[in-house]
């Protein structure tokens, strides 16, 4: 099991964000997370889709290719993990798994909430919250955005990358 006193630092091009887990609420999921982190998955990936007022969401291996971007949204590490609900509600902050229609196809991507999203509450698995650098996800969500392949304004305009997400002692993060 993991430790339960290590939390995420995830550099952008924005900023720093750092989050807290919920090993409790949501193990597998968690575990999944922060094991992906530590081999330098999400190195290099980018936030593909960012609707403000809602979340934004990256995760996906992909979007280190500018080539691919057609298909940006659909990669994953290769594996899925098993749903996890609980009664963490989506708010502000709040990080959780995206996922297709299939509850238990959840892989690397992820979603920050920027806003109320309670109406997906156990229906996506919460597993941790941003304890720093809630402006920076605001600066993220108000990115300018444009019509994106499923139809919604959120493609951003210019790319928000994510320099890399590293696993690290909470108490070593002041």
């Amino acid at each position: 099991m993991s430790n339960t006193n290590e939390v995420a630092v995830i550099d952008t091009t924005e900023g720093t964000m750092v989050a807290e887990f919920w090993p409790g609420e949501a193990p597998g999921t968690v575990d999944n997370f922060k094991k992906l982190a530590q081999k330098g998955f999400y190195d290099g990936t980018c936030f593909h889709r960012i609707i403000k007022g809602f979340m934004i969401q990256g995760g996906d291996p992909l979007t280190k290719d500018a080539s691919q971007e057609h298909a940006w949204g659909t990669g994953g590490p290769g594996h899925t993990i098993k749903a996890e609900f609980n009664d963490h509600s989506h708010q502000h902050g709040v990080l959780s798994m995206a996922r297709s229609s299939n509850p238990n196809s959840a892989g690397s991507q992820f979603f920050i909430c920027h806003g109320d999203a309670s109406f997906l509450d156990r229906q996506y698995t919460a597993f941790g919250q941003l304890i720093k650098g809630q402006d920076v996800l605001d600066k993220i969500a108000g990115t300018p955005v444009s019509r994106g392949g499923g139809g919604e304004n959120s493609k951003p305009q210019k790319r928000v990358g994510v320099t890399s997400i590293k696993i690290v002692p909470a108490d070593s993060v002041k």
